[in-house]
């Protein structure tokens, strides 16, 4: 797939026109194709903490695989959305425990109640999984350009961690190229319903 203007502007209108076209029942059907794949990466699979996310909307789904990783013992982080853009972290204790929260200017979001541990929580992290719109056979990353997790992920390089970086998309949504700025950090992996994609190994 390629966009006339090549610009990650160009590219995140028309991938979020595609997601907009999803029904409740597109998502729902991607579901288990999801979380079966996703625990495919030893990663994943292995990991002790996972830095995750709340999906919305037309998202790929990632509620069950929390649910999952959770079952399993895994200690899942997820975001709370701060005023400057940046994340603050609190631990997953089950959706009961999520509440919708209203960002001004932003699309809400499902945001875990726990006491907050902090941005430098993401560090503790074997594996985050990230959300974005697209990904290109390089590994680089198109998120929808708020820059909460361009913050994380250079957080991450300062303190030299090295978790696995896992994109979940639609498949439509791996695509030949994204435009890369100097600060874009390639992920290691997408996983779509139908399987996963590696990129690079993690670093050591």
């Amino acid at each position: 797939m390629t966009w006339a203007d090549g610009s990650k502007r160009a590219l995140r209108r028309d991938l979020l026109t595609m997601r907009s076209r999803l029904t409740a029942d597109d998502v729902e059907e991607t579901l288990a194709g999801f979380v079966r794949h996703a625990l495919e990466l030893p990663e994943l699979g292995a990991a002790r903490t996972v830095a995750a996310y709340v999906s919305v909307g037309s998202e790929p789904g990632t509620g069950a695989l929390l649910d999952v990783l959770r079952e399993r013992g895994v200690r899942v982080l997820l975001p709370v959305l701060l005023p400057d853009n940046d994340l603050d972290w609190a631990e997953y204790a089950g959706a009961e425990h999520l509440a919708e929260v209203a960002h001004p200017g932003k699309i809400s979001l499902w945001e875990p109640t726990g006491p907050r541990l902090g941005p430098e929580a993401a560090l503790t992290a074997d594996t985050v999984l990230l959300p974005g719109l697209a990904v290109d056979g390089r590994g680089v990353r198109l998120g929808r350009g708020g820059g909460s997790y361009d913050r994380v992920l250079a957080r991450l390089e300062i303190a030299g961690a090295r978790p696995a970086l896992v994109v979940l998309l639609y498949a439509h949504e791996v695509v030949e190229r994204v435009p890369r700025d100097p600060h874009d950090r390639a992920v290691h992996a997408v996983v779509t319903p139908e399987g996963v994609r590696r990129f690079r190994p993690p670093e050591c």
